[in-house]
This record gives C-alpha cells, structure tokens and sequence, in this order.
C-alpha cells in the first residue's frame, strides 16, 4: 500500500469515528448537481456585507462538489495571501468533507491527524474559515473565507452555512 493510500484509510477511520465526515458509501454523497454560479455569488455578497459590518476586508471562495473554483471575490484592501487561503479552504473542506475548523481540532499534536496539513501539497488549512455547503446531506460545494482572525474566519464561515441553508430553502 502507497503512503497515500495508507493516509487516505487512516482518514477514513478517524472520520468516521468522530462522526465528523463520512467515507465513501456511508451515508454523505456527492450531489450530481453543483452550487451555480448565481448562488455563488449571492452568498459571497451577503457574506462580504457582515464582514464590512465588522470592519473587515476579506476574500471570499466557492468551489463546487469536487473542489474546483466557481467563484472568488476579493473586497477592496483584503490582503494578497488571503486569495490562496480562502480557496484552499474550499479544497480543504471538500476533501475531507467537514470544516476546517473540525480538522484543525483532529489535526493538533497528540490528535489522530496531526501533520495532514502537510499533505496534498500544502492545500490543506488547519484553521477556521471553510465549509462544506450542503442540500440535505449531499454536499453540493464549499465556502472559503479568509482575511481576519480564525476566530472571524470562522464566525464568516458559519455564517455563509446559515445564509446559504436559508437560500437553499428558498429554492
């Protein structure tokens, strides 16, 4: 087995005991359909607005269900580096299919996935700020944010979850 593989398995155990994200065939699936760009979007926007209410400057991302980019926004004044990190947040949160917040608490020394965050070539982010968005249980894409503090990034992310499960009722 490739240390790939054996990394992959390892994963897929830890997951699915802390019931944080599931492995294939147990019980999450991946929507045939992706988050649209018009939705994409709205979602940015309306995140971007309570970050502006909080004084802040950030990059906002959305990738679809299999981590490719639909949608970055940058507001005025966000730092350069955010970019990057709030895309690799979306990646983050599609491959291992929770937020990343969630992965960091799994991934702190002592913890069963400390040091996954130097795999996939460096994409993977240990602190907050990346979502999955989901419709029931299917994932259908994934929210990034990055710009403040882990601790705003994180309040942004769950944000995006509230606003974009209130828009997916909608439809």
């Amino acid at each position: 087995m490739s240390n790939e593989q054996v990394i992959s398995e390892v994963v897929r155990s830890v997951l699915a005991e802390n019931g944080l994200g599931r492995a294939a065939g147990s019980g999450l699936t991946y929507c045939t359909s992706n988050i649209t760009l018009e939705s994409a979007e709205l979602l940015m926007k309306k995140v971007e607005a309570k970050a502006k209410d909080m004084g802040m400057k950030v990059v906002t991302a959305v990738a679809d269900a299999h981590g490719n980019p639909v949608a970055v926004r940058c507001m005025d004044g966000a730092f350069m580096g955010s970019y990057d990190v709030a895309l690799n947040k979306t990646y983050t949160a599609i491959a291992f299919q929770m937020s990343t917040e969630a992965l960091g608490k799994l991934s702190q020394p002592g913890q069963p996935l400390y040091g996954i965050q130097y795999t996939n070539g460096g994409k993977i982010v240990i602190f907050g700020g990346g979502v999955p968005l989901k419709v029931q249980d299917a994932i259908i894409g994934a929210f990034g944010v990055s710009g403040g503090t882990a601790e705003q990034d994180t309040y942004l992310a769950h944000y995006a979850e509230e606003v974009f499960a209130q828009m997916a009722l909608e439809n």
